[in-house]
């Protein structure tokens, strides 16, 4: 380590490693402080060796001046091994700091290997962000220094050999700052004066005044000093003068320079008038004010119109001039005159006095008790003064009633001179203290209404699970508010995780009184958590239900509960598959739930016994290569726990599985139907025999085009022979193959057979219909259609006619293009003409609506018939009635 002079403020060190410009470059092993201007080599190394020169560089005249050169060199006799961090630079217990300044805390350690430098705060708080660390010298710096970065710092040197720290309190510091000045006043004589003066400050400012620069006298009473605060009152001429206040700490005091005047002025009503019109209530109090600006404050007197007035017990001149007069009464109406004098003048003001009726509310106060749900008026009727406006005001416990922000429960339906108000549909929360307040200008009454709400009772407290068994609980409970109606009945209902929702519960006792407080719930389900709750009833009806009790388990105990729906059949070969439906979780009593199945086939003596440990098991497959294929079984299922076995349920018959069908259906035919559909038909096999069945058949049928692969399947049950295929294309070659199926598979294919579909019936709808009706006919005519090339002759039309266009038509099939229809008069009529062949049926006409028949002839025809053959037609028609 070298060292040097001290240096003073303003000053900059650095070091000239040999010659200059060589300096040395501070890291994490070398550094140079600021503050004392050492130069600190943590390890020193060989090429550190040499000779060492300090810099002292004042910043404000930039000068610098040299010391002499140091030489550094290498000892001979030995090895410094390694050691622990040794800190060089200590901090001070207390470094204080100025508010908004910048504070830089320095910190080196010796040691070897090199330490680390990091710090810290020890009360805590985290280093703010504005703080800076310099990674290489590990100075620690803090800008714009607040209250808030106050606090101690720790500095932290470690290497591998150890660790060594150093403590500093940073403390902050402000010298006064005004934040509140005394301005410049002009104040009246006898007027108090009072001027404050703040400031903020680190520590705390003390406050001194000055008057004139000298002291001020604070030994008279009317002057009071207070904490910077400056309090005059009764003020003098001699109180004119410019006025110091003085705030100041160890860190420097701040003035200010205030003047105060002080001046005299005659009586002057001009800011206080008295009032034109004062209201008095007959026979309470009034006081009418005077408030005259003078100084030196003087002489108040007053007139009652020209005459002087005289105090009396009733009337009386206060000290500051105002005029009380109590027990008003009529006499007492008049103008009223103050008149204010001192020896700068005289000044007066008047205003008049009238009186008025006394406010009374004539509604009687009351008590109402009323039941949830009902709407009820408190009244609030008054006599007053007729020339005075009235003011209704409503208070609920105390708070004002909003009108409107209530929900639409309370509403005013008094008149001008009423303030009744109406409550609807009145709920357990307006119970309470209802006050009627009425208003006017001279005076105010209230009158207070006390409102009952009987309503179901609240929910009973303290709910509880005292004792479980496996098929009861015991339970108790506190009473809950009754609101004011007595509990008649108490109900206990119970939920779980299977339940759905809460279910009511069986007690002991079956009926719970409305003093009952403990009830026990039987016929529980073993090993099942329940929730249970507590209901009130009163005569107004059933309340909310206490809060849900605590999860309570009941005991286990063996189940008692078989499975249901044993049964089975099916399976590979030499199998015999045993199915069930589980028990569900609630009924199974304890924890380790499981099957027993229990089989033999039929006639024989013995049972063999497999245990399913799967509570949620439904089926068990035994598989001997023995078992005869369809042999009837008998089975029974029973049920374990952890607690012990239970009961078997019913014996079953079942079967072991079968063998697959062996043999093909026969005389497999297949005809079109139409151009969509196909009809399969074929021989049926034996329904059954010692090894099988035959539960239906399979048909698969593919297009000519497809794959058999990817053929459509169509399959029946029971000993059906035939099946119709549909939404097939028209005038396609289909092919059709067929097999057999029970519960062990399917069997061999027959041979496929083929079949083509029939041409597609004609795309065209009739056309050119005409009609015409007389005497309840109608009669139709329409063009035949023609079907193309790769449609199927039209073998007839089918005429659907119905009365409107969503019931379900009626149909009359002809082989011609004409048709007459005898139809009800009165109605209207939608018809449509259709086209039919081998192939199905065709496109369908428009419809034709044709009006209600009135016994005379109509005449229409499809809309898409020209004028021309319209005439054609109706020629044709009258032709055929000549002829008929």
């Amino acid at each position: 380590m070298l060292r040097d002079l001290e240096v003073m403020c303003e000053l900059t060190f650095t070091w000239i490693f040999n010659e200059y410009p060589s300096f040395v470059m501070q890291d994490t092993r070398r550094f140079v402080s600021q503050k004392t201007g050492n130069l600190y080599i943590a390890m020193v190394e060989p090429s550190d060796v040499g000779n060492y020169t300090c810099v002292v560089t004042n910043t404000v005249t930039k000068s610098s001046i040299q010391g002499p050169p140091t030489p550094l060199v290498l000892r001979v006799d030995g090895v410094m091994g390694e050691y622990e961090p040794k800190i060089e630079i200590q901090l001070p217990d207390v470094i204080p700091v100025a508010k908004s300044s910048t504070v830089k805390l320095e910190c080196f350690a010796l040691g070897n290997p090199v330490p680390t430098i990091s710090w810290r705060r020890v009360d805590g708080v985290a280093v703010g962000r504005k703080v800076d660390v310099n990674k290489v010298s590990g100075v620690l710096e803090i800008p714009y220094f607040q209250q808030e970065d106050a606090g101690l710092y720790e500095c932290v040197a470690e290497n591998s050999k150890g660790r060594n720290s150093v403590k500093g309190k940073l403390s902050f510091y402000a010298p006064p700052h005004l934040i509140e000045e005394p301005q410049d006043a002009q104040k009246p004589i006898d007027d108090t004066l009072v001027w404050e003066c703040k400031a903020s400050a680190k520590p705390k400012s003390s406050y001194r005044w000055l008057k004139n620069g000298e002291p001020l006298d604070t030994m008279e009473d009317r002057v009071q000093v207070n904490n910077g605060v400056l309090t005059i009152s009764s003020l003098k001429l001699a109180d004119i003068g410019m006025y110091q206040c003085v705030a100041e700490n160890k860190h420097g005091r701040v003035f200010t320079n205030t003047e105060l005047r002080v001046i005299a002025v005659a009586p002057d009503f001009s800011q206080n008038m008295l009032k034109p019109q004062t209201l008095a209530r007959q026979g309470g109090d009034v006081l009418i004010e005077c408030r005259p600006k003078m100084s030196p404050h003087g002489m108040i007197s007053w007139r009652k119109g020209k005459e002087a007035l005289r105090e009396s017990h009733r009337v009386s001149v206060l000290d500051n001039g105002s005029l009380r007069i109590a027990n008003v009464t009529k006499m007492d109406v008049g103008l009223y005159t103050c008149v204010a004098r001192n020896q700068f003048g005289v000044a007066s003001s008047a205003g008049s006095l009238l009186v008025k009726e006394t406010t009374i509310i004539t509604s009687p106060a009351g008590h109402l008790d009323v039941t949830v749900g009902e709407s009820i008026v408190l009244p609030c009727q008054v006599s007053h003064d007729p020339t005075l406006d009235l003011k209704f005001t409503w208070f609920f416990n105390e708070q004002l009633i909003h009108f409107g922000n209530h929900g639409g429960y309370f509403e005013k339906v008094g008149g001008r001179s009423a303030g009744d108000i109406m409550i609807r549909n009145i709920q357990l929360r307006h119970a309470g203290k209802y006050t009627c307040a009425v208003q006017t200008k001279v005076d105010s009454v209230s009158i207070a209404t006390d409102v009952v709400v009987r309503g179901a009772p609240g929910p009973p407290v303290e709910f509880q699970v005292t004792e479980m068994t496996d098929s009861t609980a015991s339970l108790s409970w506190g009473p809950g508010p009754d609101n004011h109606s007595p509990v008649l009945t108490h109900n206990i209902q119970a939920r779980t995780t299977f339940s759905l929702g809460w279910q009511g519960v069986i007690t002991v006792p079956e009926l719970l009184g409305g003093k009952q407080l403990t009830a026990t719930v039987i016929d529980l389900s073993p090993w099942v958590e329940y929730e249970f709750r507590v209901l009130a009833t009163n005569a107004i009806g059933t309340g909310e239900p206490s809060k849900p009790s605590k999860k309570a388990r009941t005991k286990d105990m063996p189940p008692k509960i078989t499975p249901s729906r044993v049964n089975g059949g099916g399976g590979g070969r030499s199998e015999l598959v045993i199915t069930w439906e589980p028990v569900p979780e609630e009924l199974q009593s304890g924890p380790g739930f499981g099957y027993v199945v229990a089989f033999r086939p039929q006639g024989a003596q013995g049972w063999m016994q497999a245990a399913v440990t799967s509570p949620d098991a439904s089926r068990y497959i035994f598989k001997n290569e023995s078992i005869a294929p369809f042999s009837p079984f008998h089975v029974k299922v029973g049920v374990y726990n952890n607690k012990g076995e239970g009961p078997f349920g019913p014996v079953a018959t079942i079967y072991s599985a079968e063998e697959e069908p062996s043999r093909a259906p026969g005389r497999v035919r297949a005809r079109s139907v139409s151009a969509s559909e196909v009809e399969a038909t074929w021989k049926a096999l034996p329904w059954s025999n010692n090894r099988r069945r035959i539960l239906g058949y399979e048909l698969r049928y593919w297009g000519e085009r497809e794959r058999q692969e990817t053929a459509s399947v169509i399959r029946t049950m029971g000993n059906r022979t035939s099946v119709v295929i549909r939404g097939l294309e028209g005038s396609r070659t289909y092919f059709i193959s067929l097999r057999a199926y029970n519960s062990a598979g399917v069997g061999p294919h027959c041979a496929t057979v083929n079949v083509t579909t029939k041409k597609p019936p004609p795309s065209q709808a009739p056309v050119k219909i005409i009609w015409n009706t007389s005497n309840s006919k109608v009669i139709l005519k329409w063009d035949h259609v023609r079907a193309l090339e790769n449609e199927s002759e039209v073998t007839g039309y089918k005429v659907m006619y119905t009365q409107d266009r969503h019931s379900r038509p009626n149909v009359v099939e002809t082989n011609t293009t004409s048709l007459e229809l005898a139809l009800p008069v009165n109605e209207d009529y939608v018809i449509q003409i259709k086209p039919f062949s081998e192939g199905g049926e065709g496109s369908s006409s428009r419809q034709i609506t044709i009006p209600r028949i009135a016994g005379s002839m109509a005449i229409g025809a499809a809309p898409e018939l020209s004028a021309v053959s319209m005439v054609n037609m109706l020629a044709l028609y009258f032709t055929a009635r000549t002829f008929l």
